[in-house]
C-alpha cells in the first residue's frame, strides 16, 4: 500500500478532517458545488481515509458533507467535460479504485447522508459499509440525463444491493428515477432513515456499538462478506472458512471468549 503523508503535515481544501475519542469524520467540503466530486476532493479523501484506517486509535470512520442541501450531488461537471474518452476511463477506474479500496480497509466507515445523495456521491455511500440518512434525502443515479452511464460502481454495486429491476429504473431514468429515503430503506439501499433532527443520534447509536467490538474482527467480516459476494457459493464458503480460522487466531478471539465464561465485558485491542 501507499505511503501516504502524516494528515498533521497536509493542508485540506476540499474535505474537513476531524479525529475525536475513537472517530475520524471526513466532511466534503464544497457546499456551494452541493460536495461535487472531482479529482482534488477525491484525491484528499483518499489520503484521509488511509490516514484513518492506519490509526489503531480510530475506530469508525464518518464520510458526511457540508451543508444540510447536499451529502453529494454528484460528480463536477466541468472537470468531467473535459476528458477525452482515455482520461474519462482512466478517472473512472481511480474512483472505482478508490471506492474498492474503501470497502476493503479494516476500519468500518458509516457515509451519513443529508439531503442530495446522487450520481458519484451515491457510489462513494454505497461503498461504505453502512448507510443512514435523514428524511430529506434523494438518491438516484441521473448520470444519463447528460447523456453518460455511471463510472465509480453505479451500475454494479447499485445491482448487488437492490436487484436487477430497480437497478435499470433507476440507472435508466436517471434524474426521473430519484427515490426518496423511504424507498431507499424499502430497498436495502440504506440501513437507516431517520427525521433530520435525529441524524446525529442515528450516526452516534452506530458508532458506540461499533466502538464496543473488535475492530480486527470487523474487518475480517468486511473481507469475508465483500469479497465472498463475488464468488460462486462454494468458493465463498471455503473463504468463510479461512476467514474464520484467521478470527480465531486473534487475541480478541481470546479475549471475547474469556469474557464470555467469566461474565464480563470484553476489552478488545485490534489484535
Amino acid at each position: 500500500m501507499e505511503n501516504f503523508q502524516e494528515v498533521d503535515e497536509l493542508d485540506f481544501e476540499n474535505i474537513i478532517y476531524e479525529k475525536k475519542d475513537g472517530v475520524a469524520t471526513i466532511t466534503l467540503n464544497r457546499p456551494k458545488a452541493l460536495n461535487a466530486l472531482n479529482t482534488a476532493v477525491m484525491t484528499e479523501l483518499r489520503t484521509a481515509i488511509h490516514d484513518a484506517d492506519e490509526d489503531e486509535s480510530m475506530r469508525v470512520i464518518v464520510i458526511t458533507g457540508a451543508g444540510d442541501r447536499a451529502f453529494c450531488a454528484g460528480a463536477d461537471i466541468p472537470e468531467l467535460q473535459s476528458k477525452s474518452p482515455i482520461e474519462a476511463r482512466n478517472w473512472s477506474m481511480w474512483l472505482q479504485m478508490i471506492t474498492r479500496e474503501i470497502e476493503a480497509i479494516q476500519t468500518p466507515v458509516i457515509a451519513k447522508i443529508n439531503g442530495f445523495c446522487l450520481g458519484g456521491g451515491l457510489e462513494l455511500a454505497m461503498s461504505c459499509d453502512f448507510r443512514i440518512a435523514s428524511d430529506k434525502s434523494k438518491f438516484g443515479q441521473p448520470e444519463i440525463n447528460l447523456g453518460v452511464i455511471p463510472g465509480a460502481g453505479g451500475t454494479q454495486r447499485l445491482t448487488r444491493l437492490v436487484g436487477r429491476t430497480k437497478s435499470m429504473e433507476i440507472n435508466m431514468l436517471g434524474q426521473a428515477g430519484l427515490i426518496d429515503a423511504q424507498e431507499a430503506y424499502r430497498l436495502n439501499l440504506i440501513n437507516r432513515v431517520v427525521p433530520v433532527e435525529e441524524l446525529d443520534n442515528a450516526v452516534n447509536d452506530y458508532i458506540e456499538k461499533l466502538k464496543a467490538l473488535s475492530p480486527v474482527t470487523i474487518g475480517i467480516i468486511k473481507l469475508a462478506v465483500n469479497k465472498g459476494i463475488e464468488m460462486d457459493i462454494d468458493r465463498a464458503l471455503y473463504y468463510e472458512a479461512e476467514c474464520f480460522g484467521m478470527a480465531v487466531s486473534t487475541e480478541d478471539f481470546k479475549e471475547g471468549t474469556s469474557a464470555f465464561l467469566e461474565k464480563r465485558k470484553p476489552e478488545f485491542k485490534g489484535r
